[in-house]
């Protein structure tokens, strides 16, 4: 198992893309019944104050570093955190290698109509890929029998969930064991991407580490939510004169 490294509380796996594909597909073949999470600096600042949070990236099989604040914190902190593992390209690599596993794979989240879009670019980017169900993400507690029954009714061995941060996570990890899917991933706004109902950022920006502002341009109702980075940077700075005392 990959390294944890201890970033604000929350313990990041220290690994590659590669090593965290592989990791994944392991505990589909074991059906180990795992979550995943996919920790950027945005979902580690809620977890210092969301105790609930928290302890599920704790718990969770596999936390990968889903940003570059995550793995500058990480380097800055001291350890080894080779790069950034983002939670659209891991859904991607997986996706990728699903159709000659014969990996059954479900989407659920985002608007109406969405997971659907992203279902059928899937199928044509990764021909012979067996999405085996979708559902947006619009639903009451009541409806939530009825989708966990619809879930565990398409037997996916890889259940993708779009409900942002930390709704996904909560929800995962309520129904994990009523679930009994091998491995769950909360993937944020993959199906938006995919559908094309949001942009990624060009590749240069991601390469330039700025993929946080694109999206900060693109939705301006997020602004808010970027001054997380910085707030991040001076967290992770008192953090590491703390354990240094």
């Amino acid at each position: 198992m990959p390294k944890k490294i201890n970033i604000l509380g929350v313990g990041v796996d220290s690994l590659t893309m590669q090593e965290a594909v592989q990791q994944v597909e392991k505990f589909m073949d074991e059906r180990a019944g795992v979550l995943v999470a996919t920790a950027n600096a945005e979902m580690i600042m809620r977890a210092t104050h969301d105790a609930e949070l928290r302890d599920i990236l704790n718990e969770a099989a596999l936390v990968v570093p889903d940003g570059a604040g995550t793995v500058w914190a990480a380097h800055h902190l001291g350890h080894r955190m080779p790069e950034r593992v983002a939670g659209y390209d891991l859904a991607q690599q997986l996706m990728r290698r699903a159709p000659e596993k014969h990996r059954r794979i479900f989407f659920f989240g985002s608007a109406p109509g969405v997971a659907d879009k992203a279902k059928a670019k899937a199928e044509k980017l990764y021909p012979g890929i067996e999405i085996v169900g979708t559902r947006n993400g619009y639903f009451k507690v009541e409806d939530e029998p009825e989708i966990v029954a619809q879930i565990k009714a398409a037997q996916p061995d890889l259940l993708l969930c779009a409900l942002g941060v930390p709704k996904q996570e909560k929800w995962l990890r309520k129904y994990q064991q009523e679930l009994g899917v091998p491995v769950s991933i909360g993937v944020g706004g993959t199906f938006d991407v995919m559908a094309g109902v949001m942009k990624r950022a060009p590749h240069w920006m991601q390469k330039a580490k700025l993929e946080w502002l694109f999206r900060g341009m693109m939705q301006p109702k997020r602004a808010g939510r970027l001054m997380a980075l910085p707030r991040f940077v001076f967290k992770v700075h008192a953090f590491k004169s703390e354990h240094n005392r």
